[in-house]
């Protein structure tokens, strides 16, 4: 097809035909065109010949992203309407030799999510076709619609799988001794009368193990269109880990009717979620990451995170492409996902639609471990507070007035399936929600204030779905005009692009390592890239740059890490080891400042920490190094005072 569109704001769409477009300009799609960031409806154009060689073949439109409602015409005449954009729509239709096609795309009436707040760019959000168009040729008789939905059996031997999974590298494969299947539901399009067999074969992807082949029989008669089904077993499973738990295994199954054929790609594990974090395959796991916003490329944004050790990206309040899952599956990152669900309302019924669409769209992926409901219900902060007695009083005051409805969300929670876990809402302190928001040294009080707050609220640390702050890119950079930048706030602590960077990697660096002192189970730094040019929340700028929180971070979310007891400045401090792999491990700690240097001999459990003796910090250190010893490894984590 063309690679020529043109798009323009939809004037009148009162009548029975195509929309009436004043003004035509030439855009990108897919894309979001900045000169429609604060419009729409808009309507996109282009022309395209017949895809078909000849006239026994089936032509088909798949469009992917299409935001967020899509109205679909052909040649004048309406092919459908659609929603939501997360869910592809394919169509068939009968092509002229030369076509037109327009596809009008709106905002959504409700369930924006991170779209409709000033975290992103008016422009992230512009009604457009965002991740691709195909207009293909298909046979007479075609596979309409390939489902393979992993299953592993619940009598898994799940000791016996994690010693397997600990003991095996890269490329092994590891057994559980229960079995596990793969379940595959084929619709088939018969344009003629058939009466044939579907081929069915699995082969592995990114470890060693045997290829499988099934033949499945299907008959219809013209024009009808059939579904069929088969549960595939997988005898000696190779189960996906998270990336520094083991390999990560997945399973290719490619369907083939003829001359046309479809593959999906799927992993088998388990997750559940317990008072101490989460459970993958059975095995304890620590997920330590970032809240991701659109924008950007999402297999570069994985890269980030796995460069800054992290084992869990959080899409909040928006719906990602399936690159993003796909990236994941392959470096071994956990998602948690939510419902684009911000603010004081949310409607049911809608809510429920969504939950079970993205449940059914991304479901087979093995990456995606948890589902989030509903972001920030309301936030009893917005009014700064600073630190300090009085406001650590007016701080616990504000939460205890603070009252949340969770009703709508429990309603919500109930419409995903029970593979997975659901977090209702996740809030500010005060709101009751069921993983903390949190915004120490930032909005309210200190970053220092981290042990003060989880002695206060002990939950608060179960569950963390965001803590950050924010910095400039340059001092060039107008604070009030970067999206996702509150510039009052950033300009209570500083005015200069260095010193909002330094503080913002202090802020971070400070809550996450007190997080991981208290034994978090989940915890997500906000967030992994800024949104726009000159500035933002993330640890990247928006080109990708890293800023100095990202090495800081990087450096606190090691897997075996030492950190110190509190805020690094003179005087005596104590130093925590922090252990979250499943081995116990004996290390030697040692420490530098200034002149002054020691070693620590110490022994820590599984996914435990343990007092690793204290730095002595002399007033004239300008920074701290602490070094990690295990057998030939050296982990160091630097303070700047």
């Amino acid at each position: 097809m063309t690679e020529e569109w043109t798009g323009g704001i939809v004037t009148d769409r009162s009548g029975d035909g195509p929309p009436v477009v004043e003004e035509w300009r030439s855009v990108s799609v897919p894309g979001r065109p900045a000169a429609f960031a604060d419009e729409g409806p808009i309507a996109y154009r282009t022309t395209f010949a017949d895809p078909r060689s000849d006239a026994t073949e089936r032509a088909l439109l798949e469009l992917c992203g299409a935001y967020d409602r899509a109205t679909i015409w052909l040649n004048g005449t309406r092919l459908a309407t659609h929603d939501p954009h997360f869910v592809p729509v394919h169509l068939e239709f009968e092509p002229e030799p030369e076509n037109e096609l327009i596809v009008v795309c709106e905002r959504p009436e409700s369930f924006a999510g991170i779209y409709e707040t000033d975290a992103v760019p008016t422009g992230v959000g512009t009604p457009g076709i965002w991740w691709g168009v195909a207009i293909e040729s298909r046979p007479a008789t075609f596979l309409r619609r390939f489902e393979a939905r992993p299953r592993p059996e619940a009598s898994t031997d799940t000791a016996k799988t994690a010693n397997a999974a600990a003991e095996s590298t890269a490329g092994d494969v590891t057994t559980d001794g229960a079995g596990a299947a793969i379940d595959v539901t084929l619709e088939i399009d018969a344009g003629r009368a058939i009466d044939d067999a579907v081929t069915l074969s699995v082969r592995p992807e990114g470890f060693r193990g045997g290829a499988s082949m099934e033949r499945l029989p299907v008959a219809a008669t013209a024009g009808e269109r059939t579904t069929v089904s088969k549960t595939i077993p997988i005898r000696q499973p190779s189960l996906w880990w998270p990336r520094e738990y083991g390999p990560q295994s997945r399973y290719t199954i490619q369907a083939t009717l003829g001359g046309d054929t479809l593959e999906r790609t799927v992993g088998l594990r388990t997750v559940k979620r317990d008072a101490d974090g989460l459970l993958v395959n059975g095995r304890r796991v620590r997920a330590r990451g970032f809240t991701r916003l659109p924008g950007g490329d999402p297999r570069e944004d994985v890269d980030r995170a796995v460069e800054a050790n992290a084992t869990v990206l959080l899409a909040r309040a928006h719906v990602p492409p399936h690159a993003l899952y796909e990236a994941c599956n392959e470096a071994g990152l956990l998602v948690w996902q939510d419902l684009p669900a911000c603010g004081h309302e949310l409607p049911v019924e809608r809510g429920a639609e969504l939950a079970a669409a993205i449940a059914d769209e991304y479901g087979r992926h093995p990456s995606l471990a948890m589902y989030g409901v509903w972001d920030r219900p309301t936030d009893p902060f917005v009014e700064p507070l600073g630190s300090g007695l009085l406001s650590r009083l007016r701080f616990r005051y504000r939460a205890w007035r603070t009252s949340v409805d969770h009703g709508p969300a429990d309603e919500v929670t109930d419409a995903f399936p029970d593979d997975r876990p659901v977090v209702a809402t996740t809030g500010v302190p005060g709101t009751g929600a069921d993983a903390a928001n949190l915004a120490l040294g930032w909005q309210y009080l200190a970053a220092d204030d981290i042990d003060w707050l989880l002695d206060t609220y002990p939950s608060l640390g179960d569950l963390v779905g965001g803590f950050g702050a924010g910095s400039l890119v340059d001092d060039d950079a107008d604070p009030a005009a970067v999206a996702g930048l509150d510039a009052a706030l950033l300009e209570r602590r500083t005015t200069d692009a260095e010193g909002s960077q330094r503080e913002q990697a202090r802020t971070l660096k400070t809550v996450a390592e007190g997080l991981r002192r208290r034994g978090c189970g989940v915890l997500a730094a906000s967030t992994i890239r800024d949104t726009a040019t000159g500035g933002g929340m993330g640890v990247h700028t928006v080109d990708g740059e890293p800023k100095p929180a990202a090495e800081a971070i990087a450096q606190s979310f090691e897997p075996v890490q030492a950190v110190l007891d509190g805020p690094a400045r003179s005087g005596t401090i104590g130093i925590t080891l922090c252990n979250d792999t499943d081995d116990a491990l004996e290390a030697i700690v040692g420490w530098q400042a200034g002149e002054n240097t020691d070693t620590e001999r110490v022994s820590v459990d599984p996914f435990e920490t343990a007092a690793a003796g204290s730095a002595r910090i002399p007033a004239d250190a300008e920074r701290v190094v602490l070094e990690v010893g295990i057998a030939d490894r050296r982990i160091r984590n630097q303070y700047y005072l």
